[in-house]
């Protein structure tokens, strides 16, 4: 929450189904408005706006005392982009805060809402935030510069506190999702979640005929069980569409915030990706048929710093190049080799590094 300008009147929170988007909407309500009823929260998949327009019900809540107007679901509502802009311009006194698939167009790919609206990306948990609710912390994060600088001195400190590799194996398998707190099974939900990912973010948004269904789902199967460079020719005849529409496909994919692409530097879409990785470990335990633990923790570092980090692929025998500067391997533990003191080493299984050697837990406090 404090990323954001709550200053500006159309904030827009964008996240992946299951991230904790209405949560973050109403704790957003229970701190800093109570009981006051100048503040309402809404959702657009209420029948009740079948017959209602957005812009019908914000005048009348404006009218009434109305200050804070919280929208949940606003890509189901027909027009949402045009009502929230009459909204904007006829209601001045109207904050509108509202929550949507991952998949939205805001901002500079919305030209109906550019410029008017503020948007931001709400992710799953951190592995730092899944740390502090399981050992009662209240570790803070860093930026990768602090990481790369004082990594030694911050490592310490936490460990200091706690044993942060005892719940890293967990936060790998069911840490990245709020839902992990729910007393159901984690792997039968995430399964729910992927395929209603799926469904809302790639069938509703991109109208994609219902029909094609199977097809993107065996596509992310294909992805998921797939090693190495991605073969375009192979993934076509597995799921028999075109090579055009399988790298669509693959464009969806990644909106909805299910895989993430990884390219040479200079590169980026409509080519080929070099790989495609998961969008965050939690997903390769109830998609891959067998865990390769290398690719689990190449997935983990890839996921915690796309969000404020350029990544492409690394130099010969480095497995990222973040920011067009630093070269990464990232290690298991007891991996034996020469160090190259022109790289980074994000090693598994340790809870202090030294020099160029740095915990990769550690990267999971970048946020």
């Amino acid at each position: 929450m404090d990323e954001i300008d709550w200053n500006s009147r159309l904030i827009g929170i964008k996240g992946t189904r299951g991230v904790g988007k209405t949560t973050f909407l109403l704790q957003y309500a229970k701190e800093n408005f109570g009981t006051d009823r100048s503040c309402l929260y809404i959702n657009m998949n209420n029948f009740y706006f079948t017959e209602c327009t957005m812009f019908e019900f914000a005048q009348r809540f404006s009218e009434n005392g109305g200050k804070t107007l919280l929208i949940d679901q606003v890509f189901k509502y027909p027009n949402w982009s045009e009502e929230l802009k009459l909204c904007h311009d006829k209601i001045p006194g109207l904050k509108i805060v509202f929550t949507g698939s991952s998949a939205m167009r805001l901002k500079e790919e919305n030209p109906v809402l550019y410029g008017l609206v503020d948007s931001y990306y709400l992710r799953g948990f951190s592995y730092r935030e899944y740390l502090n609710l399981m050992s009662s912390n209240e570790f803070g994060a860093y930026t990768l510069k602090e990481i790369l600088d004082n990594h030694e001195e911050i490592a310490t400190q936490i460990c200091s506190k706690t044993d942060p590799l005892r719940y890293f194996e967990n936060y790998l398998q069911h840490g990245f999702y709020p839902f992990f707190l729910e007393k159901r099974n984690f792997n039968e939900t995430l399964v729910k979640t992927m395929n209603l990912m799926i469904e809302s973010d790639i069938f509703f948004l991109k109208q994609v005929e219902l029909s094609y269904y199977q097809k993107i789902r065996k596509l992310l199967y294909l992805l998921a069980n797939s090693s190495g460079p991605i073969n375009i020719s192979q993934l076509s005849a597995g799921i028999n569409t075109s090579r055009a529409t399988v790298m669509n496909y693959i464009k969806y994919l990644k909106d909805a915030r299910l895989i993430n692409m990884l390219y040479p530097e200079n590169e980026d879409f409509p080519k080929k990706p070099a790989l495609i990785y998961l969008h965050n470990s939690n997903l390769i335990y109830p998609l891959v048929r067998e865990i390769d633990e290398q690719n689990v923790l190449e997935t983990f570092f890839y996921n915690v710093l796309y969000k404020d980090n350029m990544l492409n692929v690394g130099l010969k025998n480095s497995h990222f190049l973040v920011n067009s500067e630093y070269n990464f391997r990232i290690e298991k533990e007891n991996i034996k080799g020469k160090i190259n003191p022109d790289f980074y080493y994000a090693r598994q299984g340790i809870t202090v590094g030294s020099d160029n050697c740095i915990p990769l837990w550690l990267f999971g406090f970048l946020y």
